[in-house]
């Protein structure tokens, strides 16, 4: 992996981590629900992940701020934002610090 890549998923990594659902106070990176980061070579990133619940309510509205955000960034041509309930997401996908944040600790 070339240095620019890591770079630009740092860069992606960052930017989803100001992405949150509006009904829970921690990013969408941290709930543990991003599944995959796909960085192409001519700079198109395809962003795999799902949502708490299948019948979120601000869906749209989150997968069209990490649309914004992603392709916002120096070097991304694209963002295609892939919905996956497979596998659901639960609690476990947390990370520690979101888990604390929201008192699963």
């Amino acid at each position: 992996m070339s240095e620019t890549t890591t770079t630009l998923r740092d860069q992606i990594e960052g930017v989803l981590r100001t992405v949150y659902d509006p009904e829970i106070p921690v990013n969408i990176y941290d709930l543990g629900l991003v599944y995959e980061i796909k960085i192409g070579d001519r700079g198109e990133v395809k962003v795999t992940m799902t949502l708490t619940a299948p019948a979120c309510p601000a869906a749209g509205e989150i997968i069209h701020d990490v649309q914004q955000k992603v392709e916002a960034l120096e070097g991304v041509i694209d963002c295609h934002v892939q919905l996956t309930f497979d596998p659901p997401w639960t609690k476990d996908m947390m990370s520690e610090e979101a888990k604390l944040e929201l008192g699963f600790l």
